[in-house]
């Protein structure tokens, strides 16, 4: 194992072009992990036993057309689709369970199917929560599509394996989740916070926060409800303020304010509305964003200004 590198000394990577993998890389380099989630008000999970190809759900044993079909539909209110199924050996089974989440603060919540077919869903309203079953579990996922890149495999599964083993059936395997390069990545339903680098105990500790309705900063990508701006300013506040609650922050609005700059407005529960600036910005030096692919030098979101709205005199008399 590569260490990283002390204060003083020449920033290089390990290994260089293919031989270097996207999640050991970024792990060496301490890459920020806030303002890289995936982003969806919702996400549709189905159970679809692999093997998954790289473009699941339509490069997999799901017919095509309903897999086209479902994407299109939930991409076009939100919806984020992955196939979900459950660690170890991948068997057919009877009936499919289909998860519905919606991660919107004061409207979060998590429904349960089981449909005999997948086409059933084609049946479903997914803006609705009228949908199956309410589910009062959480639902944590583990992406390990390794078509898609090599580190979700090698990192993805055997995580998702001793998961499932600690936790039981609130574990499964999933598709794509976005961010390669910070395997294993997991999401959290119905909340939508996604992490990179974990291991079992940092889940434990999620899934143990998150039933006490808290949020884990450390490792966080962000919640998918928001822009990768959003995210990272919401992270931001969180720990500048020391309030984990789930609800307790709110993103109001955001504003471009100039190339790369946002001016990020949010709401907290006790204190009213706050203001983060949030800076896109490149972080040498070049590496893989993906295994396989020429390295790059990627950008990063960082956070600059945090401090309270004040409302102007003003403001204040109308």
């Amino acid at each position: 194992m590569h260490g990283r590198p002390g204060q003083g000394e020449r920033l290089e990577l390990p290994l260089s072009g293919a031989d270097t993998r996207c999640a050991e890389a970024a792990r060496w380099l301490t890459e920020p992990t806030a303002g890289t989630g995936a982003v969806a008000s919702k996400w549709l999970c189905i159970e679809q036993p692999g093997p998954w190809g790289s473009a699941a759900p339509w490069d997999s044993g799901l017919d095509a057309e309903v897999a086209e079909e479902l994407t299109r539909r939930a991409a076009a209110i939100g919806v984020r689709t992955v196939l979900i199924r459950r660690p170890g050996r991948h068997q057919q089974s009877v009936g499919r369970t289909v998860y519905l989440a919606s991660t919107t603060p004061g409207d979060t919540w998590l429904r349960r199917a089981t449909v005999s077919d997948p086409r059933e869903v084609l049946d479903w309203r997914l803006s609705s929560d009228e949908v199956g079953e309410a589910s009062e579990d959480l639902l944590l996922l583990v992406c390990t599509n390794g078509r898609r890149d090599v580190c979700c495999a090698l990192t993805g599964r055997p995580l998702a394996k001793e998961l499932a083993e600690r936790h039981g059936n609130i574990v499964w395997e999933s598709s794509h989740l976005g961010g390669h390069r910070f395997a294993p990545t997991v999401l959290l339903l119905p909340s939508g916070y996604s992490y990179g680098h974990m291991d079992a105990e940092a889940c434990g500790r999620i899934l143990a926060e998150a039933t006490a309705g808290r949020v884990v900063v450390d490792r966080c990508r962000g919640r998918s409800t928001w822009s990768e701006p959003g995210q990272a300013a919401e992270l931001a506040l969180r720990a500048h303020l020391a309030d984990f609650a789930v609800e307790a922050v709110t993103v109001v609005r955001e504003t471009l304010c100039g190339a790369d700059v946002w001016d990020v407005r949010l709401r907290h529960r006790h204190t009213a509305e706050w203001r983060v600036v949030v800076y896109r910005h490149a972080s040498p030096p070049a590496r893989p964003p993906a295994c396989g692919v020429a390295p790059r030098v990627p950008t990063t979101i960082s956070v600059g200004v945090i401090g309270p709205v004040v409302p102007t005199v003003c403001a204040a008399i109308t």
